[in-house]
């Protein structure tokens, strides 16, 4: 277990190092007028996600795919998880638990930053 940690946070901080690095590129050539480096890092990671599952698939005890993952993935954005978990319901015909996770996950995740932004005024 203690191996697994240790390969999990290996990976998460890899991760987000470069998710920090690709925000400051963003900025540098895109600007800030849009979301550029959240929007870079989100599908990019959404896209290695897809490449990772395709190889490992729910092989849970595997280096490699905790690594990267859980790991790297998983630090680099973690909406690649939440859109790996869509793809699944949607693959296992589960229509309206997809609907319902999307939905619910941004009307919560929104008004969670508005009240904790209304908590520290």
């Amino acid at each position: 277990m203690i191996k697994n940690l240790l390969i999990v946070g290996l990976g998460g901080g890899a991760g987000s190092i470069l998710r920090y690095l690709s925000s400051l590129l963003a900025l540098k050539y895109f600007g800030g007028g849009f979301p550029w480096a959240t929007w870079t890092v989100n599908v990019s990671g959404c896209l290695l996600a897809g490449v990772l599952f395709g190889l490992w698939g729910n092989a849970t005890g595997s280096t490699g795919r905790l690594l990267w993952l859980v790991g790297f993935c998983g630090g680099f954005t973690t909406f690649s998880a939440f859109a790996l978990e869509n793809i699944h319901c949607w693959q296992m015909g589960e229509y309206c638990k997809m609907f319902f996770y999307t939905f619910a996950s941004l009307i919560s995740g929104f008004a969670a930053v508005w009240l904790g932004m209304a908590i520290t005024k």
